[in-house]
């Protein structure tokens, strides 16, 4: 991966182990493991956020649930057939560990392209709302396809942008319950992802 492409997509979070490694999937000899981690937000409540790391970076550390970690990677964007539906599924990539930063703990940069017109939208109390879906170059001519969600002056920016207008954003991952009614009339509970905006610019 080339030193742009690490650039433009960063993420840096500090919270606690909410679920025992599981296995996900092996690369080359290297075996890989998702886990959860819960990173609280400035109100108190927490963001459920999975993660994807390697047992080599495993190796001698104390991932037990309830232990405190730092970790540095990328947002990534799967696709993932359920029921011969598409869905996109986001997980933290760790690249590396580091140490908890309880200041700041949960901070993402990205560098894409809008790819699908932004929604804008107000809600029945006034509050101005924007969603995007930005891609992001990644290594082997593949792209990570990010949600983002803009509130206030910046959604009613947002609103104004064209497909393939490049963007940079910074901001935090945040995840948000909601209920799906299926074919069968079940209500399941779901979790999304999306990065919620603190600055946005379009870059030339």
């Amino acid at each position: 991966m080339s030193y742009e492409q690490m650039q433009n997509n960063k993420v840096r979070l500090t919270g606690k182990i909410a679920s025992e490694p599981q296995f996900s999937h092996e690369i080359m000899g290297e075996g890989f493991y998702d886990l959860t981690l819960a990173v609280k937000r400035l109100s108190g409540q927490e963001d459920m956020i999975p993660i994807t790391i390697s047992e080599r970076l495993m190796e001698g550390e104390s991932l037990e649930i309830g232990n405190l970690i730092g970790v540095i990677g990328q947002l990534r964007s799967y696709n993932k057939y359920v029921e011969n539906k598409s869905k996109l599924v986001l997980r933290v990539f760790v690249r590396e560990l580091a140490e908890p930063d309880e200041d700041e703990p949960n901070t993402i940069e990205i560098d894409g392209f809008v790819c699908k017109q932004p929604v804008y939208r107000t809600t029945p109390f006034k509050r101005e709302i924007a969603d995007m879906l930005i891609a992001v170059n990644r290594a082997y001519n593949k792209s990570d396809y990010i949600p983002a969600i803009a509130w206030g002056r910046n959604a009613r920016y947002a609103g104004s942008f064209d497909v393939g207008e490049r963007v940079r954003i910074v901001g935090r991952i945040q995840s948000r319950v909601y209920q799906k009614q299926l074919d069968d009339g079940v209500i399941e509970e779901r979790t999304a992802y999306e990065v919620s905006v603190s600055k946005l610019d379009v870059l030339v």
